[in-house]
């Protein structure tokens, strides 16, 4: 079953409601993302870190709803 870009966006925004998130369909089929996560919550953490912080965010749909996801993050910028 499929996932929705914005129900990605609305789950990563319940975990960080600072965020600015920028998602793409790279395939079209609504299993194959690429998401960009801006936030101050990642301040201070390494990208595997942050990686992780967002896949609990997702709840445990990676790998069942949502196939693949191309995830980059980082704290916004001074």
């Amino acid at each position: 079953m499929a996932m929705a870009a914005s129900e990605i966006e609305n789950l990563i925004k319940a975990a960080f409601p600072d965020a600015i998130i920028t998602i793409e369909d790279l395939r079209g089929d609504g299993d194959h993302y690429a998401c960009n996560v801006i936030s101050s919550a990642f301040a201070g953490k390494n990208c595997v870190q942050q990686h992780q912080m967002v896949y609990k965010a997702l709840g445990g749909r990676m790998g069942g709803e949502l196939h693949a996801l191309a995830l980059q993050t980082s704290a916004p910028q001074n």
